[in-house]
């Protein structure tokens, strides 16, 4: 899977100059050798240790088929792993141009040029959408202000974070390793809204009214001329889960995808035939909690 836009890799390898072909850690630093707890533009520099990187990497499920970027790349380690140890491609995003080059050279070191390239950028605004697996060691601030960005991508893509977590979106999961704390979130679905659903047969048509704050949904269903309450309403990515008590008594589970506006799954109930139930939102789908937070338009130049 080759995901880099080539444009950008190509601007980005001639600002890096010319190959290196520096064999080892202590060969890319002969020119540069950064130290722990050093300014850079928005955080200071301190590397994630090895097996927290990899910890990181194992929740977030990284696989070959995975595109992961690492926002402040520094020496490249995180988007290294995912290579070396991974298969995955990867792309690790710098601000610091000396930063930038010897990680860069660390990537030819280790023999991972193929799967994993490191540009000099600004998080705030190179483009990285098309990730399905986002890794940082930020600062609270800033994972708050690119938290609306990774709440925009795809349903499903993994978020893993070193020490900070982003505000009200709560993790999925928390993790520790080496002493050290991070962070899994998967990306939900935007569910919240009225849904018309009905199975093929139609002899099941009713609406589910959702509402949702990040992975976290609730709400009601009305069929037949009566409302009630969702029982287990739960969204992890783009699958939903929630359960309901039919007019004859009979508690119905149903278990489907979103893809957008579009609702689909299957309808089962102890010692009754499964129904294939499909449905649409009804209006625009409201996440007011995806939106930018409060005070992050300085990082965007707004």
């Amino acid at each position: 899977m080759r995901l880099i836009q080539p444009l950008i890799v190509c601007a980005a390898l001639l600002a890096l100059g010319p190959a290196v072909d520096a064999k080892t850690r202590a060969e890319c630093e002969r020119d540069y050798k950064p130290q722990v707890g050093q300014a850079g533009k928005d955080v200071i520099w301190v590397p994630t240790p090895d097996e927290l990187v990899n910890k990181m990497l194992t929740m977030a499920k990284v696989t070959p088929r995975d595109f992961v970027v690492d926002l402040g790349a520094g020496d490249g380690k995180i988007a290294i792993a995912a290579g070396k140890h991974f298969g995955a491609t990867a792309l690790g995003i710098e601000y610091n141009p000396d930063m930038a080059k010897l990680a860069q050279c660390l990537v030819q070191a280790e023999g991972v040029g193929s799967k994993v390239k490191i540009i000099q950028g600004d998080i705030f605004k190179e483009d990285f959408s098309k990730a399905t697996v986002v890794t940082m060691y930020l600062l609270p601030e800033l994972n708050l202000c690119v938290r609306h960005r990774l709440l925009a991508m795809k349903p499903g893509t993994r978020v893993a974070s070193h020490s900070f977590a982003m505000g009200e979106w709560e993790p999925d999961e928390p993790f520790e390793a080496d002493s050290r704390i991070a962070y899994l979130w998967i990306v939900p679905a935007r569910v919240g809204g009225s849904w018309s659903l009905r199975d093929s047969s139609g002899s099941m048509d009713f609406t589910v009214s959702l509402s949702q704050s990040f992975q976290k949904i609730g709400g009601e269903i009305s069929m037949a001329g009566r409302k009630q309450p969702l029982i287990g309403a739960s969204l992890q990515g783009e699958n939903i889960r929630f359960s309901f008590i039919d007019a004859k008594g009979v508690t119905q589970h149903f278990a489907g995808v979103v893809h957008g506006t579009k609702m689909s799954g299957m309808l089962r109930a102890t010692g009754i035939t499964d129904l294939n139930v499909t449905g649409n939102a009804q209006g625009a789908l409201a996440s007011p909690w995806a939106e930018m937070a409060s005070g992050c338009g300085r990082f965007y130049g707004k």
